[in-house]
């Protein structure tokens, strides 16, 4: 009885967490196999294999040509921010809307044209424009 009640308070406080900072977490699209580390709330990610740059507020990687990094970003709402990514070579950006939709879930909508790809056989294809991501645990 007392391990079920710790798990109920556990799984409560995980939620709190979830509901007080939305827009930080470790996030994984399964279709695209695609990862999401982000924390809007301040500047504590460290991209792997990019240290040198220091702490940023996230980047896209995976299931994609190189790796793209959150430069900066705009709160729309509670739930909505629009954020700039950039390439790791620097010579590509792109805008996308990231939507908080349910505990643990959120949406990703490309902006502006997709410049994201992926390579698919021996060509660069562009990454679908809506990417569903949910929470990943370590």
């Amino acid at each position: 009885m007392k391990l079920k009640l710790l798990f109920v308070a556990l799984s409560f406080f995980r939620g709190v967490s979830y509901a007080a900072e939305p827009f930080k977490g470790k996030f994984y699209d399964s279709a695209d196999s695609i990862f999401l580390h982000v924390d809007l709330y301040q500047e504590s990610v460290e991209v792997p294999g990019y240290e040198m740059l220091g702490s940023l507020n996230g980047y896209l990687k995976g299931n994609i040509f190189g790796v793209w990094m959150i430069t900066s970003f705009e709160m729309e709402s509670e739930n909505c921010a629009l954020i700039r990514l950039s390439n790791d070579f620097g010579s590509e950006t792109q805008s996308a809307r990231l939507s908080i939709l349910a505990e643990g879930s959120c949406l990703l909508e490309l902006c502006n044209g997709v410049v994201i790809k992926k390579v698919v056989g021996k060509k660069l294809v562009k990454i679908p424009r809506k990417l569903a991501f949910v929470s990943k645990d370590d």
